[in-house]
């Protein structure tokens, strides 16, 4: 499966951003999806991901309550609604793949990637 993100820019904090991401291939219905961000000088950390069964959606800590993950199997797409973003949410933000295994939260269990949005949030 390929992936394709887009949807990132410039926001002042406290404002919004949706991202999306577009995945080619087939069953897309059945790989589990996730949001990661890397910030300059900072490991990739997990943000959220939504699980293949159910399409139940879990997050890190610090976006609980602000972040919102959706997928729409129809149209292959998942989609990150960023709400009351900080500062500290700048980062390139990356969305994942992974065929048939549910509620992933590391980076390496996450088979195929897309190539990152920008999000930049001024204060």
């Amino acid at each position: 499966v390929q992936l394709q993100a887009s949807g990132g820019g410039l926001v002042q904090a406290g404002g919004s951003l949706r991202l999306s991401c577009a995945a080619s291939g087939r069953s897309f219905s059945s790989y589990t999806m996730g949001w990661f961000r890397q910030a300059p000088g900072k490991e990739r950390e997990f943000v959220a991901g939504i699980s293949r069964s159910f399409s139940t959606p879990y997050y890190a800590d610090f976006v609980k309550g602000r972040f919102i993950m959706s997928r729409d199997n129809a149209k292959n797409t998942v989609y990150l609604q960023m709400n009351s973003l900080k500062p500290e949410d700048m980062a390139v933000y990356y969305c994942a793949a992974r065929y048939y295994v549910d509620y992933l939260r590391n980076a390496n269990d996450y088979t195929y990637w897309g190539q990152g949005t920008l999000v930049t949030v001024s204060s």
